[in-house]
């Protein structure tokens, strides 16, 4: 459904070095940095980081959340540990499985350190 998510930053150099480490928990390999952006492409789509080209600051999205799929909780314990070293703040719940009785799945989430709300799951 989807070919990209790009989201906003006011310091690329910063959210390079935090989706580096946050992503390459995840498998993916470093960033590409193009201009006034970074491309993480893999073969099931691509997600960006981008100054904005209006000049405007960045703002994160009320509401919003990007989920990045990980192959066992353990991957998501370490991108989570990544986040939190690289600049970023734990939000929601902690890390961990949650239940409903439908469905039961692993969830971390954290605020990239631009205020971005991304969270890493496990559909178990």
């Amino acid at each position: 459904m989807f070919s990209h998510v790009m989201i906003g930053t006011n310091d690329l150099d910063r959210a390079v070095t935090f989706y580096n480490a946050t992503l390459g928990a995840l498998g993916i390999p470093p960033g590409v940095i193009d201009r006034h952006r970074v491309f993480y492409r893999t073969p099931t789509g691509v997600f960006s980081v981008s100054l904005p080209i209006n000049g405007q600051p960045a703002t994160p999205a009320n509401g919003g959340t990007i989920g990045f799929a990980c192959t066992s909780p353990e991957q998501g314990d370490a991108w989570h540990a990544a986040g939190l070293a690289h600049g970023g703040t734990t939000c929601e719940d902690p890390p961990g499985v949650r239940d409903n009785g439908a469905t039961k799945m692993y969830l971390a989430y954290l605020r990239d350190p631009d205020g971005n709300k991304i969270c890493a799951l496990k559909r178990m």
